[in-house]
């Protein structure tokens, strides 16, 4: 377990330097997990290698929101300033995503072969 943590940290430190240092809009732990996407496709048994450490992980996800609440409460001020952009882009954001989605389902539907009576 202590040895998955160490991976999930240190593909997360490269992403995080690698974003950090060449500039890229992109946040590192997003890029740790493109790189650990990659290992998995690489190498097989790594799944198994990380899959209690990631269930114990998921387990206590809720504690990990606690960081975004204080950050809500920490900047409340400008939240009530800007609230109209902030749910325009929600909204816009995830409508985007839905249809985005919904493109590559059917997309991927199509590609399969797949029937729209299936």
């Amino acid at each position: 377990m202590l040895t998955s943590i160490a991976l999930f940290l240190a593909l997360q430190l490269i992403g995080e330097a690698i974003s950090f240092g060449l500039g890229i809009p992109i946040p590192g732990p997003v890029l740790g997990m493109i790189f650990l996407l990659i290992g998995f496709i690489v190498k097989d048994d790594l799944i198994e290698r990380v899959r209690m450490t990631a269930s114990v992980l998921l387990a206590h996800l809720a504690l990990l929101f606690v960081p975004a609440g204080v950050g809500i409460v920490q900047h409340w001020d400008r939240i009530c300033q800007e609230w109209l952009a902030i749910a325009m882009i929600l909204i816009l954001g995830t409508a985007i995503t839905m249809i985005v989605t919904a493109l590559t389902i059917q997309y991927c539907a199509k590609w399969m072969g797949v029937d729209d009576d299936d």
